[in-house]
C-alpha cells in the first residue's frame, strides 16, 4: 500500500496566493508522483466541491478535498503559505491547506486515515507542531502520525466526588464528500462535551459508509446533534427527542454552542418528530446494514426509489392533466410538436404540455429501479438500476418490473462489491468494472428469466384495476383509507401510497381511481382534527387547538402527518376515528368513479380530478364521520385537569 504522503507532497513555502492556484500547485506534485491522472479534471472535481461548501476551517486551515475518478490512490498534499489563503474561514486566511484527493471508489482503509487527519487538525499541538517543521520528510512523517507531536502533561486528578447523572447526548455529523468536515465535526463535539462532563457518543456517516449507533444508545440519550450538509441517514430513530438540526460547519466552529442548546431543548421538554418518508438516503454498501431487520431494510430501498420517482410523477402528472384541461383527451394523439406548433392555438400548447408530461412519464420505471438500487448499494449500482429499468419498459414489466430491477441489481452490486481485488483496480471498479459487469447480470436476467413472469403478472395486474366495478372497487378503496389514516406518513401509509403511485407509471382507468381514493383518504386525519378543534375546542389542550388550525392548511395540502400530534397524544380515540373516516372517503371516491392523474396537491389540484365535486364530497363525508368519532369518543373520557376550555382557562370541562 502506497504511503499516503510523502516528502515530495509537502511543500513548506507554498507561494500561491488564491485557492485556486494552491490547488493547482499542491495537485501538480500529486501527478508528478503518479497518483493523479488527469490535473485539469481533478481540479475541475475540487473546484465542484468547492463550490457546495468553503473549506477553511477555524485555526488557518483550508481543506480542499474531494473524490474524483481521475485519482488512482488515496492521497494527501500539504502546503505551508506564509502569507495566508482566504479559504472562506470567519476567521481569516490559512496557512496550512491540506489537499485531500480519494478515489471515487477509495477503499475504508484509506478512508479511515484520512478521516483520523481531519480529527487531529483539531488538535492543537499538531497544527502547532506543523507550523515549527523545517523538514518536507519530517513534516510527512507528522501527518502520517509517526511522529506524533508530543501532549501536554494532564493535571493531577482530583479527589472524586459523587457526581449527578451525566447529560447524554448523540450526535451524527455528514458532509457532501464524508472525508474530511465529517470527522472533524465529530472530533470537536466529543471535545467539548468532554470539557463539559457530558456522555457524547457520534455517528460518522463518511463515505465508508456508517456504523450505527447501538439502539440502546439513541434510547439513553437526552438530546440529539445533528450537523451535517446531507441528510441524515434512517433519521427515523432519533424521533422522540429535542433534536439540535445544523450544518456540518457548526460541529466544527461552535460545538459548546450546540450543545448548550440540546440542553435548553431538554430542558424545555422539546420533542421532534422525524421520519425517513422525507428523504430517505441511502445506505452504502458495507455500512453495517446487517443489524437492521431485513423487512425494514427493504422498505427503506424500495421507499428510496419511489421518494426519486415521485417528482418526476408529480410534474409528469400535473402537466398531462393541465393538457387535457386545455384540449381534450383526444390531445393525447396530437401530432408532435416538434412538427406542428402554433402560439396562437391552445391546442397547440396542449399538446406541448401533454408531450412534455409524457417525457417525464417514461422516465418513471428507470427512475424508480435505478433509485432503489442506490439506496441498496450506492453510486456504482445507479447505472444497472437504470438499465434494468429500461428493459421492464421495453419488455412491458411496467412497475413491477422497476421494482424487481432495482433490487436484482442493488443486489448484483453488493455481490461484487464483496469481491477482494487488486489495489490497483479499485480506482476503477465503481466507474467501469462494477456497472459493467452488473448491467450485463442485470439485463440478462430481465430479459432471459425473470421478464416475462413479472410482465404478465403487471398485465394481470392492469386487467384486474381496470375491471373493478361495484363492491370490488369499494372495498379496495376502504382498505387503501383504512391504511392511509393507520400511521399517517408510516409504513402502512406509505405502500398505499407507493401503491398508487406505482399505477401512474403505466395510467390507466383503473389505476387513476386508486390514486384519487388514496389522496382523498390521506387528508382525511389532518382535517377531521382540525375540524373537531373547532366544533369542540374544550375537548382539547389549548397546545391542540393551535395546532388544529394548522392542521387545516396541512389536510387540505395532503399532508397526512398533520395528525400525528393528535394521534400521539390520545392514540385510542384518534386513531380509529380517522381510520374510519379514511374508510369511508376512499370506498365513496372509488364508488363515484374520481380519477386522479397527480400524485400529491390536496385541494389544489381538484379542477384536474374526474368528478371533482363528488370527489369532494367524499372528502367531506369522511372528514364528518371522523370528527363525529372522535368528539364523541373524547366525550366518553373522564374529565382531565389538562383540558381546559378555550374561552375559560379556570375551569375543567365537563365530558359531553
Amino acid at each position: 500500500m502506497s504511503e499516503l504522503i510523502t516528502a515530495d507532497l509537502v511543500d513548506l513555502d507554498l507561494s500561491a496566493d488564491t485557492k485556486n492556484a494552491a490547488a493547482r500547485s499542491l495537485a501538480e506534485r500529486m501527478v508528478a508522483a503518479g497518483r493523479v491522472t488527469d490535473l485539469d479534471g481533478f481540479l475541475a472535481d475540487v473546484a465542484a466541491r468547492e463550490a457546495q461548501m468553503p473549506t477553511g476551517l477555524d485555526g488557518g486551515i483550508g481543506i480542499p478535498h474531494c473524490r474524483s475518478e481521475h485519482v488512482n490512490a488515496p492521497t494527501l498534499a500539504f502546503g505551508r503559505s506564509g502569507q495566508g489563503i482566504d479559504f472562506g474561514a470567519p476567521d481569516g486566511p490559512a496557512d496550512l491547506i491540506f489537499l485531500i484527493a480519494a478515489p471515487a471508489g477509495a477503499d475504508d482503509d484509506h478512508l479511515t486515515i484520512l478521516s483520523g487527519l481531519a480529527r487531529r487538525l483539531m488538535d492543537p499541538a499538531f497544527t502547532s507542531a506543523l507550523r515549527a517543521e523545517a523538514d518536507p520528510a519530517a513534516a510527512a512523517a507528522l501527518i502520517r502520525g509517526d511522529e506524533p507531536p508530543a501532549a501536554p502533561k494532564e493535571p493531577a486528578p482530583e479527589t472524586e466526588t459523587a457526581a449527578p447523572e451525566p447529560f447524554r447526548i448523540v450526535a451524527v455529523t455528514s458532509c457532501p464528500t464524508g472525508i474530511a468536515h465529517t470527522y472533524m465535526a465529530a472530533e470537536s463535539l466529543e471535545a467539548a462535551a468532554r470539557a463539559e462532563g457530558i456522555t457524547l457518543s457520534v455517528e460518522t456517516q463518511g463515505s465508508a459508509g456508517f456504523e450505527r449507533l447501538d439502539p440502546s444508545v439513541i434510547a439513553a440519550a437526552d438530546a440529539v446533534i445533528w450537523a451535517h450538509d446531507v441528510d441524515v441517514r434512517e433519521k427515523a430513530r432519533f424521533g422522540g427527542k429535542p433534536i439540535v438540526d445544523v450544518g456540518v460547519k457548526a460541529g466544527i466552529n461552535r460545538p459548546a454552542a450546540l450543545i448548550a442548546e440540546a440542553r435548553r431543548k431538554a430542558e424545555r421538554g422539546e420533542i421532534s418528530g422525524v421520519s425517513d418518508a422525507s428523504g430517505t438516503e441511502p445506505g452504502a454498501a458495507g455500512s453495517g446494514g446487517g443489524s437492521t431487520h431485513f423487512g425494514v431494510r427493504l422498505r427503506t430501498y424500495l421507499m428510496s426509489g419511489v421518494s426519486y420517482m415521485v417528482p418526476f410523477v408529480a410534474a409528469g402528472g400535473l402537466l398531462i392533466a393541465l393538457s387535457f384541461a386545455i384540449g381534450g383527451y383526444e390531445i393525447a394523439s396530437a401530432k408532435s410538436v416538434a412538427d406542428h406548433f402554433v402560439w396562437g392555438e391552445a391546442d397547440s400548447w396542449a399538446a406541448l404540455l401533454n408531450q412534455i408530461g409524457g417525457a417525464a412519464f417514461g422516465f418513471l420505471v428507470p427512475v424508480l429501479a435505478g433509485y432503489i438500487a442506490f439506496g441498496m448499494a450506492d453510486r456504482p449500482a445507479l447505472v444497472p438500476g437504470f438499465v434494468g429499468g429500461a428493459i421492464a419498459l421495453t419488455i412491458n414489466a411496467g412497475f413491477l418490473g422497476g421494482l424487481v430491477a432495482g433490487l436484482l441489481a442493488g443486489a448484483v452490486v453488493m455481490a461484487i462489491q464483496r469481491v477482494k481485488v487488486h489495489p490497483t483496480l479499485r480506482g476503477i471498479m465503481p466507474v467501469l468494472v462494477i456497472p459493467l459487469i452488473a448491467s450485463v447480470v442485470v439485463g440478462f436476467l430481465m430479459f432471459v428469466v425473470v421478464g416475462k413472469p413479472i410482465a404478465s403478472l403487471q398485465k394481470a395486474l392492469t386487467d384486474g384495476l381496470n375491471g373493478l366495478s361495484g363492491s370490488n372497487a369499494i372495498i379496495l378503496g376502504m382498505v387503501l383509507g383504512l391504511m392511509m389514516c393507520f400511521d399517517m406518513g408510516g409504513p402502512l401509509n406509505k405502500v398505499a401510497y407507493a401503491f398508487a403511485v406505482g399505477g401512474l407509471a403505466d395510467p390507466t382507468p383503473g389505476s387513476l381511481k386508486v390514486m384519487a381514493a388514496v389522496m382523498a383518504a390521506g387528508m382525511v386525519p389532518p382535517l377531521a382534527m382540525a375540524l373537531a378543534t373547532t366544533v369542540r375546542g374544550r375537548l382539547f389542550t389549548k397546545t391542540e387547538r393551535e395546532n388544529g388550525r394548522a392542521a387545516w392548511v396541512l389536510g387540505a395540502s395532503f399532508i397526512s402527518e398533520g395528525a400525528i400530534p393528535f394521534a400521539a397524544a390520545d392514540p385510542l380515540r384518534v386513531i380509529p376515528s380517522v381510520m374510519a373516516g379514511g374508510a369511508v372517503t376512499g370506498a365513496l371516491s372509488m364508488a363515484f368513479d374520481c380519477t386522479l392523474r397527480a400524485p400529491h396537491g390536496g385541494i389544489f389540484v381538484v379542477p384536474l380530478i374526474g368528478q371533482p365535486f363528488l370527489y369532494l364530497l367524499a372528502i367531506a363525508a369522511g372528514t364528518g364521520v371522523a370528527t363525529a368519532l372522535v368528539v364523541v369518543l373524547k366525550g366518553m373520557r373522564p374529565t382531565s385537569q389538562d383540558l381546559v376550555p378555550a374561552a375559560d382557562t379556570s375551569k375543567v370541562p365537563v365530558a359531553a
